[in-house]
């Protein structure tokens, strides 16, 4: 389950945000440090693919692919230096696979702190360059203290005098060119600003018709992914079932609402997919890693399956919702089968033959 971190100053969203993809939950106030310990939240991927499998197969359970949300308290200018809540924030980040910042944008004049999203990103890059610059230092003092007895090191002193450099500047490790096995490498440092981030822009009621305008002022800044959208609203919808939350999201021009904008932001991030499973049993959404191969996807059902691997059934989810079953795919010769060096495609429906 990927794991995603809202991080920003206090009242820039957090936890309205957090309310509006969550489902409720979190305390949402306008004074600093409402928060104070994270609230962690479940939500389920809801997948349209996933039902009408489901249809088919009169499968007697739905499994929906899940994401979790931590709603971290505000971070505040000298937080590396251990004010607001300091430490306890920053941990607190470091738990999640991937930031998403949370800039306010909206006016609100019983709201306090600053409206200007950008000025909320410099302080936000500020003080998570500066946590990691601490920790990349005591990382580098270590590997240079160790390298005189093992030469293996030397890769790592110089990636990490490299990453030094860049964060005395001020410089966020993901603004940096470093490559895919750099950031591999650096992993096991724990380092705040190594992980994927987006951004959400939480914009007032009457700055809708401004959204991506807005959106693409700080895109052009950050260069990540950015979503513009009034949290407040989202969250309220959230809070309503069925027809009641469809027609206030439609009278608002919101949509489908917050969450699938968030998810397909944050899977184009991750590069993450998802491939399907369905029978009478069972009808299950599973998540992976863009480029994985068929024994790996296979793994994420059970490491027994990756272990015994022997093959895959595979064909398109369109392809065989048009068939109506697995057996007139076949009869079709529509169902491939596919061995280890295959590498899976976002919507496939695969059936694993293992041995164990």
């Amino acid at each position: 389950m990927e794991r995603f971190g809202f991080v920003g100053l206090p009242n820039a969203g957090k936890s309205s945000l957090y309310n509006a993809l969550a489902g409720g939950g979190a305390l949402a106030a306008p004074y600093a440090f409402a928060t104070t310990d994270p609230n962690i939240g479940v939500a389920k991927v809801f997948d349209k693919r996933l039902d009408a499998l489901a249809a088919m197969s009169q499968s007697k359970n739905i499994v929906n692919a899940s994401v979790q949300f931590t709603d971290i308290g505000g971070l505040v200018e000298g937080a590396s230096q251990g004010e607001g809540l300091g430490n306890k924030f920053l941990a607190g980040i470091r738990e999640v696979d991937a930031i998403v910042f949370v800039l306010r944008a909206f006016l609100d004049s019983d709201v306090p702190g600053p409206t200007d999203p950008l000025e909320h990103l410099a302080v936000v890059e500020t003080e998570l360059s500066l946590a990691d610059l601490d920790t990349a230092e005591k990382q580098l003092y270590k590997r240079q203290r160790a390298v005189k007895g093992d030469k293996s090191l030397l890769a790592e002193v110089a990636l990490l005098e490299r990453v030094v450099e860049f964060l005395s500047e001020g410089t966020p490790l993901y603004r940096c060119d470093l490559n895919d096995d750099e950031r591999l490498m650096l992993k096991e440092c724990f380092l705040l600003t190594n992980k994927p981030v987006l951004a959400v822009v939480n914009i007032g009621d009457d700055q809708l018709d401004d959204a991506e305008a807005i959106a693409a002022s700080v895109a052009a800044e950050l260069d990540a992914e950015v979503i513009a959208m009034c949290v407040q609203l989202e969250a309220e919808a959230a809070e309503l079932e069925g027809d009641d939350r469809r027609e206030m999201l439609e009278g608002l021009g919101l949509g489908e609402g917050a969450m699938p904008r968030f998810i397909a932001a944050a899977y184009r991030m991750l590069r993450l997919r998802t491939f399907l499973t369905t029978g009478e049993k069972e009808s299950r959404a599973w998540t992976f890693r863009a480029g994985s191969t068929a024994p790996e996807c296979a793994g994420v059902i059970h490491t027994d399956f990756q272990r015994g691997f022997i093959k895959a059934e595979t064909i398109g989810c369109e392809t065989l919702l048009e068939m109506g079953s697995w057996s007139a795919a076949r009869d079709k010769g529509l169902v491939r089968s596919e061995g280890k060096d295959y590498v899976v495609e976002d919507g496939e429906v695969l059936d694993f033959k293992f041995n164990v």
